[in-house]
């Protein structure tokens, strides 16, 4: 009877080819790597240290309005007809009434006692807004001009237009961008944060490939994030698959050793990153953001002034502005009311987080007819459901749900600058999120279903958002710390070992020859 041959251990096929995949992608995910880690620390420094408002709360005053001039009078006196919005803001010296005709042109001003015109004083507001909110009450400034479109300097991560971009006379070359209609502060810029953020987009997001063609951009981002894709997974392969029984030599321990603590952060970054920029591939700056189309002023017979302090009383009245619904043909009194709130924050960190947070001082609001005086009982709930359908075009029947929003979150960020407003979460034929604000009938933002998957994944696997119930220093250091950890054991580190491989094939290839 013959004896079978002794058997003999093959080596595993798949763990050459991942090391060869590995070793062979190393350069380019090495410098890849370090550039997007080191650039990507900017928006943390910028986040903690960048500059930013001063004065968290807006510009307030007692809304009293006996003695006013009733608004369609002075409307008609100034020959307005039609209006989007129409609403009472604080002025620098006096309570004003702000009206929009048309989203792009200037806001126009009238005093409330006699209705007069204030001429070209949209950009006066703004001055009067950005003083306050960067407590300058007396800087010298150097420019006030009008922004009509998204600017390398005033990107479209900030949503809001038209601003005003007012330029102060100062060292650091302070600009804040204000919006006139919430009275925010749409950005704030200096010197140091404009020339970071063009950093940040040249080299995180390839902005200057972008000037050359969008699809080249894309391919060649989508290409250089699919190499450190297939690094990284063949690097998890070989953490997974190789079994040492001694300790790697030099700084391939370190680099091993680190790959189990962050091989899964990496791997969240660059996936979300691919998906990030997939989704958005070939899209074009806009604003969500749209106003209620132009409606004739009438019907407004009821004289609020002379019986506002029996309307108002026991109530703090922050403000006060014109609505429409689409079941009556008359306007609406809405009046908004605050609620006892917490302490207005002072400090720089809590002001950067109440920014970021975005939480609403005020409560349910009134409602009485512009004609009668009566109370629209329907309140606001009701009002936003007619404004989803009047933004939509759909039924209400197509809504799935309704809430109120009352602080930012990941599918309605602080960049809306807008709270509260109400979320319509529409299915079939519109597929969306749509955010609605009663108090100047406004369409906020809307959130299609098909992009709130890569929203959630950019919030929470890129940015790592979760991390904020902790407070924005907590989330901002972790996340430095795991880039800044990412950048050395990987990038670094893993240079440095491709540098030697590289070295080590050389001197084998001169020996061999001799």
């Amino acid at each position: 009877m013959n004896t079978p041959p002794p058997m003999t251990l093959r080596p595993v096929r798949w763990q050459a080819k991942a090391m060869r995949l590995h070793r062979a992608l190393a350069w380019v995910a090495g410098v890849v790597l370090v550039l997007w880690c080191a650039s990507g620390l900017i928006h943390t420094y910028l986040s903690l240290f960048g500059p930013q408002q001063q004065v968290f709360q807006a510009p307030q005053r007692p809304l009293q309005l006996q003695g006013m001039k009733p608004i369609a009078d002075t409307l008609r006196q100034a020959q307005i007809d039609e209006v989007s919005m129409v609403r009472i803001v604080v002025g620098e010296d006096e309570n004003l009434l702000q009206v929009t005709q048309d989203a792009g042109q200037a806001r126009r001003y009238f005093r409330l006692n006699d209705g007069l015109e204030l001429k070209n004083h949209d950009h006066v507001q703004a001055l009067f807004l950005a003083r306050h909110f960067m407590g300058l009450p007396e800087a010298p400034v150097r420019e006030v001009r009008k922004i009509s479109d998204f600017t390398d300097e005033y990107p479209a991560v900030n949503r809001l237009l038209p601003v005003y971009r007012v330029a102060f006379e100062r060292d650091d070359d302070l600009v804040v961008f204000i919006y006139t209609e919430t009275s925010v502060v749409a950005g704030v810029n200096n010197r140091l944060k404009h020339q970071l953020q063009t950093v940040f987009r040249q080299v995180h997001s390839g902005a200057w490939l972008g000037a050359i063609s969008e699809t080249v951009r894309v391919m060649l981002l989508g290409l250089l994030m699919t190499a450190l894709l297939a690094t990284a997974l063949a690097g998890l392969g070989l953490l997974i698959g190789v079994r040492r029984k001694t300790p790697a030599p030099g700084v391939k321990h370190w680099h091993r050793g680190a790959a189990y603590l962050l091989s899964l952060p990496l791997l969240l970054l660059v996936i979300s990153g691919l998906l990030h920029l997939l989704q958005n591939a070939g899209s074009k700056p806009a604003s969500n953001l749209r106003l209620s189309a132009s409606m004739k002023i009438d019907q407004m017979d009821f004289a609020l002034h002379s019986q506002w302090s029996q309307i108002t009383e026991n109530l703090n009245v922050q403000g006060l502005s014109l609505v429409r619904s689409l079941d009556s043909p008359e306007w609406m009194y809405r009046l908004s009311v605050a609620k006892p709130q917490d302490k207005t924050p002072t400090s720089p960190e809590d002001i950067r987080k109440a920014r970021f947070d975005g939480k609403s001082s005020l409560g349910e609001p009134i409602y009485l007819l512009a004609r009668t005086g009566e109370v629209w009982p329907q309140g606001d709930r009701e009002l936003a459901l007619q404004l989803g359908e009047r933004f939509t075009g759909v039924s209400r029947e197509a809504i799935v749900s309704v809430e109120q929003v009352t602080r930012f979150g990941p599918e309605y960020d602080f960049r809306n600058k807008r709270v509260p407003v109400w979320r319509l979460n529409y299915g079939a034929p519109v597929n969306a999120s749509v955010f609605v604000d009663t108090a100047t009938g406004v369409l906020a933002d809307i959130s299609p279903d098909a992009d709130k998957a890569e929203r959630w994944s950019f919030s929470y696997l890129h940015k790592w958002n979760f991390l904020s119930v902790w407070g924005r220093q907590v989330h901002n250091g972790v996340v430095s710390g795991i880039v800044l950890a990412i950048l050395l054991m990987f990038g670094c580190v893993g240079l440095r070992m491709a540098w030697l491989a590289r070295g080590k094939a050389h001197r084998l290839s001169g020996s061999q020859a001799q």
